[in-house]
């Protein structure tokens, strides 16, 4: 009996200890988003390195002890999967081109650079135009005589209030013509008249993936959104909307929006707090009363009290608990070199409210991954695997833009708000779970945009993202990466970047980073067969 009544006391004292606890964040909480934060001053100059001039013998072996193959072999023991083929005299010719190109373009020999590069860099192949995507239509009297019908037909079904005269058209519309921006929204609309909603969202959401930089169509999925009580849905599209397209005239109506939206989500999941807060609690303790553990109970509590704060607060939660599990390298120089990209990069990306952090795993596999906030975790196998900077900043540059975008904060909001985010915190799993962002097919164009346009304002070449994933199938052969099976991609991502390039008039002669990214390459390498002679050694004594 004493033992019963000692279990209610200590029950008793968690609810009170948890309902004033949980009053006190929420009386403290600020309605309104953190103020921006400028990131962090880059622990070196952020401009590209200046080269020490070697000779060309030395620039031979460095390129050379930069491939892992050059690992003494092992005689009759079969070659480990991720062993890539040596370097070939062209290209070590073709890599020591390419530095004395960065020598120039960064003395400020512009013209003589490109010359080199043009003759090292092979043209895109030719993609087909019939994948090219129609330029949008924004004026009726632009359709086709059969799209004019439809659009005639869809409005006189309007006029008239007559449902399947006005969705028939509109349907056959959107779908003969999905160039036709009107159509969409027109059609959505009416979706939403006779309470279709999801197919109304559905509707908007697959035009804007066809045309993202057209106001008029995400404005409309931005309200669509709104109505439907998606806020933070709405406040992301909104915010997507202007970091992608930086120049259009409505970029900042669109910032005003995402805050505003942002801003009801948030009083919205407090005021979900505070209806919920009694029961979770009680919820809570009798959990601890039967099972004698609080961690699973409280956990949606907590999980919800963090979402709320932001997806900062997510991600530095997050990556402390990653920075417990993971080992990290602790190299100066290869940290530096990391940061300096990463710092660089992050200077261009619109997102200053972020405190940009970039940690290397000492992991011969070629991954990375970027948490809500500003949290980049780079494998060292990236660096050993790439053969530029700028290959590099291509990888740091689309991890990057998934955090500019949202993407991870938008995938833990979600769904049910409890569970996903007690998946995802380190309450509800482990830290193998951060491995594999199921990013959706719109998210990773999204970022390989972006991710793109960092490259280029940051002073690097624009093919780095392509020539990365180039490298990498070069490599399926020997070794699947760990980044591109997450990634989808392959042929169909190197065309599309290509076009993505051309289309723009992205600079593909610009700088590389050859030589720094070599030298830093023999350091991880040596990084990562230490590392591994040490894991055997304490296999052997175990």
């Amino acid at each position: 009996m004493k033992r019963i009544s000692k279990s209610l006391l200590l029950t008793l004292n968690w609810i009170l200890l948890s309902v004033g606890t949980t009053i006190l964040i929420l009386l403290t909480q600020p309605i309104a988003p953190v103020p921006a934060q400028e990131p962090p001053a880059p622990t070196e100059q952020t401009n590209t390195p200046q080269p020490e001039n070697p000779n060309d013998q030395k620039l031979r072996d460095a390129l050379k002890r930069s491939s892992p193959s050059e690992t003494p072999p092992q005689s009759t023991t079969k070659a480990p999967e991720s062993a890539e083929p040596p370097l070939s005299p062209e290209e070590i010719a073709r890599q020591q081109k390419l530095i004395e190109a960065d020598k120039l373009y960064l003395a400020g020999q512009i013209a003589e650079a490109e010359k080199i590069y043009r003759e090292v860099k092979t043209p895109f192949t030719q993609t087909s135009a019939s994948k090219e995507r129609k330029p949008a239509i924004l004026d009726p009297t632009e359709l086709s005589p059969a799209g004019k019908v439809y659009w005639r037909e869809a409005e006189a079904g309007i006029a008239k209030k007559l449902q399947t005269r006005t969705l028939v058209p509109l349907q056959l519309l959107v779908e003969q013509y999905p160039e036709f921006v009107p159509g969409h929204i027109r059609y959505a609309e009416v979706l939403t008249q006779y309470d279709r909603h999801t197919e109304a969202l559905d509707i908007l959401e697959r035009a804007s993936s066809l045309y993202p930089n057209q106001p008029k169509l995400t404005q409309a999925r931005v309200s669509a959104l709104a109505k439907s009580k998606k806020w933070m849905e709405a406040s992301l599209a909104a915010r997507q909307f202007a970091i992608l397209n930086p120049n259009n005239p409505q970029a900042p109506e669109f910032t005003q929006l995402a805050e505003k939206h942002l801003q009801r989500y948030q009083s919205y999941v407090r005021e979900e707090i505070r209806g919920n807060l009694i029961s979770n609690v009680i919820t809570g303790a009798l959990g601890y009363a039967v099972t004698g553990s609080l961690l699973g109970p409280f956990s949606a509590l907590d999980s919800t009290i963090l979402l709320l704060q932001g997806e900062k607060s997510i991600g530095e939660s997050v990556a402390k608990q990653a920075k417990k599990q993971l080992p990290l390298v602790i190299d100066d120089d290869v940290l530096a070199y990391v940061n300096d990209i990463g710092q660089k990069l992050a200077k261009v990306a619109g997102r200053n409210e972020f405190k940009y952090e970039f940690f290397v795993i000492p992991e011969e596999e070629l991954n990375a991954f970027a948490l809500p906030g500003g949290k980049i975790f780079i494998n060292a196998g990236a660096i050993a695997k790439t053969t530029s900077e700028a290959e590099l900043a291509g990888l740091v540059a689309h991890e990057l833009s998934h955090v500019v975008l949202s993407h991870g904060f938008q995938l833990v909001t979600q769904g049910n708000l409890i569970s996903n985010v007690t998946q995802y915190l380190p309450f509800g799993g482990t830290i193998g779970q951060l491995f594999a962002m199921n990013y959706s097919r719109d998210m990773e164009r999204q970022a390989d945009i972006l991710g793109t346009r960092l490259i280029v304002a940051s002073g690097y070449a624009a093919d780095g993202l392509r020539n990365l994933m180039v490298t990498l199938d070069k490599q399926k052969k020997y070794d699947i990466p760990t980044w591109l099976s997450s990634h989808p991609g392959g042929n169909e991502r190197v065309s599309y970047l290509e076009n993505l390039i051309s289309r723009n008039s992205y600079n593909r002669y610009a700088y590389e980073g050859v030589q720094r990214h070599a030298e830093i390459k023999v350091k991880v390498n040596k990084l990562l067969k230490q590392r591994k002679e040490e894991e055997e050694k304490k296999r052997t004594t175990e």
